[in-house]
């Protein structure tokens, strides 16, 4: 809103008014924006919750082997995180954006998706929370609604890259000179290849385009359901999501930067898409208000993030890299949701497969995976087989926080890399 305000003051002259036109400036606005609402609004929060009893009421002790009291700690969380988000957006943002619009319509989405969840878990005193059928048609509903409309919407278009070759044989990356709907989208380490959904669709003939584009619609709901569950794994102890999320929403908008600026794009030989540099307001009031939610959430924590939060922003990272055709760099930037994921899998099938011999069989003494590491030898079972049993003793859960960070921070690192390294 003070976007178009500034922008309408700009023609009558008003001094500072052109500012607003600058990405960079409303983009570090709005990270200390939304460091500033999740500070304030955290505190008002946390006291609003602790009042309406809104609060961790179980907690299974063989999950904290030191001890730590979480009993009566509020949950729901992610509420404060989702207005640090929105309000900096709303503000400094071009809301006529289709890219911006949708992250706010996901933001909200799942938004209200975790907080059915966590009202279940709550109020109605079910552990279990909301039915995973429910979870999964929400998520697959927001993967549709995103999908189709990067199908349908005329304003999505990128200009692709072109290599030409130069008299004195050296090769100079520019792009198309229109803009155009395309379904390719970036492989990591395979410099001047593009992966185009099409043609893995070309068994349709002249229809490829079209079963392209549902492919892509498909490949949508795949990568939001699986981020959002991947974050919602990974938060399990004070501060873990909120920290990793963080990280991966700094590279996200580096990412969405390069890719919206003209000159960025030809240096790096990678699609220019342009409008996305709105997603760079938008991640910098993301990574804002994780930051901001960390002054309560860092161990020990004063408040859980809930499902509301966590899903919330699985959503938000899984859509993002979408909308700039950087969804294959996932499984490295957020290795670290993918690790959580996959070692649930792996124990599932793995004590699945000992049962129909009659064994008791497990992987890791717990999962998800950052649980295996405070688990003490004696709260195994005795009767059971473990293939990984290391570490013998449990580490301190702000000690096991911090390293998934820098492991995070690597993989952040590596994915700007990528974009190098082909």
């Amino acid at each position: 809103m003070l976007y178009y305000l500034f922008r309408f003051l700009e023609q009558y002259g008003i001094s500072g008014s052109r500012l607003w036109g600058y990405i960079s400036f409303r983009a570090l606005l709005a990270l200390i924006l939304s460091l500033v609402v999740s500070a304030w609004v955290g505190e008002k929060v946390i006291k609003y919750l602790k009042k309406k009893q809104i609060t961790e009421t179980q907690r299974d002790a063989k999950i904290d082997p030191f001890g730590v009291n979480k009993v009566g700690v509020p949950s729901m969380g992610g509420i404060i995180i989702i207005l640090a988000i929105l309000i900096p957006v709303l503000l400094l943002g071009r809301l006529r954006n289709v890219y911006l619009l949708l992250m706010i319509i996901t933001t909200i989405w799942l938004g209200f998706l975790g907080g059915m969840d966590d009202f279940i878990k709550i109020f109605k005193r079910n552990k279990e929370g909301l039915k995973g059928k429910y979870k999964i048609v929400g998520q697959i509903g927001i993967g549709l609604i995103v999908g189709l409309v990067l199908w349908a919407s005329p304003d999505v278009k990128m200009n692709e890259n072109l290599a030409i070759e130069q008299p004195n044989k050296e090769v100079v990356i520019t792009h198309r000179a229109e803009a155009h709907k395309s379904l390719k989208t970036t492989i990591p380490f395979l410099k001047g290849h593009n992966l185009d959904y099409s043609r893995i669709t070309s068994i349709f003939g002249d229809r490829r385009v079209a079963a392209g584009w549902v492919l892509f619609v498909f490949m949508t709901i795949f990568v939001v359901t699986a981020v959002s569950n991947g974050a919602n794994l990974n938060d399990g102890m004070d501060g873990m999501c909120a920290g990793n999320s963080a990280i991966i929403g700094v590279a996200l908008g580096i990412l969405a930067y390069v890719s919206s600026h003209y000159n960025f794009a030809s240096y790096l030989n990678i699609m220019y898409i342009p409008g996305s540099e709105e997603l760079v307001v938008f991640f910098c009031a993301f990574v804002g208000a994780l930051i901001g939610f960390l002054w309560y959430n860092a161990y020990p924590a004063q408040i859980f993030m809930g499902d509301t939060g966590s899903l919330t922003i699985g959503g938000i990272i899984g859509v993002g890299a979408i909308i700039i055709h950087k969804e294959l760099l996932l499984p490295i930037l957020c290795g670290i949701f993918f690790m959580e994921s996959l070692s649930v899998i792996m124990q599932v099938w793995y004590y699945k497969l000992g049962k129909r011999k009659g064994l008791k069989q497990r992987i890791f003494k717990r999962t998800p995976i950052h649980d295996n590491f405070r688990v003490q030898d004696s709260q195994l079972d005795p009767d059971c087989k473990y293939v990984i049993t290391s570490p013998h003793n449990p580490l301190l859960e702000s000690k096991i926080t911090v390293r998934f960070w820098i492991i995070s921070i690597i993989l952040a690192a590596m994915t700007i890399i990528t974009l190098k390294i082909r």
